[in-house]
């Protein structure tokens, strides 16, 4: 199981209704630093004092565009971000994924399928790590040819060979 509590995630939506159930459920879900903006001057306010894991992002903001705001997140933070919108054409999609973002949820949503999104996520990026510290602890470079002990693996070139 991930563990949840140490993971920052930042909800941008201006409806304060959506914000909140999400808060809720997340909480239920076991994340305890959970931070909220309503626009996305209050969201870099926040991305300029706090690193987040987690970015949930409305693509439709009062003050400005999420689309325009994501370019400016990512010079800020390597965040996981989830574009949560009622956007739905195609070409928004894939804007959303060009501009940087990792993942795109259109409105209506359940609330458990975000989370079980973001679960995941972690989950992946948790797994990622335990397995580079594993490789990079017990590793013997030979130059061209790598080999991780613990894993089994042999790496020549780059490129793992069975």
């Amino acid at each position: 199981m991930e563990n949840l509590e140490s993971n920052k995630i930042l909800l941008v939506d201006d409806e304060r209704s959506i914000v909140k159930m999400l808060e809720t459920v997340l909480r239920k879900e076991g994340f305890r630093h959970i931070y909220t903006a309503y626009n996305a001057q209050e969201a870099l306010h926040i991305l300029e004092k706090q690193k987040m894991d987690i970015i949930v992002l409305d693509v439709m903001l009062p003050d400005q565009s999420g689309f325009d705001l994501c370019p400016k997140i990512r010079q800020l933070s390597n965040a996981y971000i989830l574009f949560l919108t009622a956007k739905i054409s195609d070409l928004d999609v894939l804007t959303g994924f060009a501009i940087g973002g990792d993942d795109y949820v259109t409105k209506p949503f359940n609330p458990l399928e975000i989370v079980a999104r973001l679960k995941a996520h972690l989950r992946r990026n948790t797994q990622t790590v335990e397995v580079s510290s594993i490789q990079q602890s017990s590793a013997f470079d030979f130059g061209r040819f790598i080999l991780y002990e613990e894993s089994g693996e042999l790496h020549v070139d780059g490129e793992v060979i069975p």
